[in-house]
């Protein structure tokens, strides 16, 4: 049963952070919800035990990872031979930079990381902060969604030495289908470019779309890796467990060496047991969750549509980030929420932060009720 949380006083970030103390808070990606109660009780057990030191990680998390992914989404081969642990998926995509740093011939020039613009803001501190060179392959609006220039990415990857993919897409929501990314992995093999794919948010695709793994497009290539974690989807990101699939052993090596270094592979205890029982046992709460979600961006989209006709929300297939256009209020993003949040206590977040401009992203992992009070403070903010 899902279960909405008044968060404030929790010192929960999304609510309790300076910017956020008194207001209506749709920005930071996760969820008002209490976790499953399969994950809750699991972790209760762990905490009878007492003690809660320094961890392994058992054989059955590997096993509720590779069941989860095959039963659910087609995915199969997982195994402890290729999946690495870590505490989230930013850190394993630093992880994976610097293990393909090191495995260079060549130390001529940084590691030239393509990918989609907008992006996901931790994309770009991520090859900033591991000294890497970002080439951005804008999506551009077409039939009401965001489409890739398929000849805008074939010519930039031939200036790039890795495709750091989110699939599906934050901030713009979209659910890749299978035939773009069979294309996107043929250019890619065609220009000897190593494919590094978030997939946090596979857990969440709207009627009529459905997640790809991107294994399961390249399930005869070496040349990629896969980031997943539970966090996203059963709203357990606090505790820190995430996953690297990493089919090339060598890089498996590596990757596992680049993690030590940066000492990010150390898992909390409450993490590996909320993992297992979030996929062996959780699996209607998230679709109940999904199904939030969807009456959530249903009513904002008819919110727009009758109420607030200068915004305009363009095709959402996934995520639960909405990504709505402002551009008719002739406001930067950033000047636009700042005076929202100051004017009508709503935080949102400005584009400006994902590479974009003229869009704002709305968090619609809460209640039915905070949804439509932000809703009608903005129309305030607006008339």
């Amino acid at each position: 049963m899902l279960e909405y949380i008044d968060r404030r006083g929790s010192d929960c970030y999304k609510w309790d952070s300076e910017q956020a103390k008194g207001t209506l808070p749709l920005w930071v990606a996760d969820m008002d919800f209490a976790a499953a109660k399969p994950i809750r009780e699991a972790m209760q057990r762990r905490l009878e035990h007492g003690v809660f030191g320094y961890s392994i990680v058992p054989q059955a998390n590997y096993d509720a990872v590779a069941h989860w992914f095959e039963r659910r989404h087609g995915w199969k081969g997982i195994n402890r031979d290729n999946l690495l642990y870590t505490t989230a998926v930013v850190p394993a995509i630093s992880a994976v930079l610097k293990a393909l740093e090191l495995l260079r011939t060549s130390d001529c020039q940084p590691l030239r990381v393509l990918t989609f613009t907008p992006a996901y803001n931790c994309f770009f501190s991520c090859i900033e902060n591991m000294e890497c060179e970002l080439v951005p392959s804008p999506l551009v609006l077409q039939n009401n969604r965001f489409e890739i220039n398929w000849t805008d990415l074939e010519t930039k990857a031939k200036k790039a030495d890795v495709f750091l993919l989110c699939n599906p897409h934050n901030p713009t929501g979209r659910v890749w289908s299978r035939e773009e990314l069979e294309r996107m992995a043929d250019i890619m093999r065609r220009e000897h470019l190593f494919v590094l794919s978030d997939e946090i948010h596979c857990e969440f695709a709207f009627p009529g779309h459905a997640y790809t793994p991107f294994a399961t497009i390249a399930i005869n290539d070496t040349d990629f890796c896969v980031c997943t974690s539970a966090s996203k989807a059963f709203n357990i990101a606090g505790l820190l467990c995430a996953n690297i699939f990493v089919p090339n052993k060598d890089l498996f090596a590596q990757i596992n060496h680049a993690l030590e270094v940066h000492e990010v592979n150390g898992l909390n205890p409450f993490g590996l047991v909320a993992q297992v029982a979030a996929y062996n046992e959780s699996e209607a709460w998230l679709d109940e969750l999904n199904q939030q979600i969807y009456a959530n961006f249903y009513y904002l989209r008819d919110f727009i549509h009758e109420r607030l006709p200068m915004l305009q929300l363009h095709e959402t297939e996934g995520t639960y980030l909405a990504w709505v256009n402002i551009e008719a209020t002739k406001m930067p993003a950033e000047l636009f929420c700042e005076h929202l949040a100051k004017e009508q206590q709503v935080l949102l977040n400005p584009s400006e932060m994902y590479g974009g401009k003229g869009y704002v992203r709305i968090n619609l992992a809460t209640s039915h009720e905070v949804l439509a009070e932000a809703l009608e403070r903005l129309l305030r903010f607006l008339s």
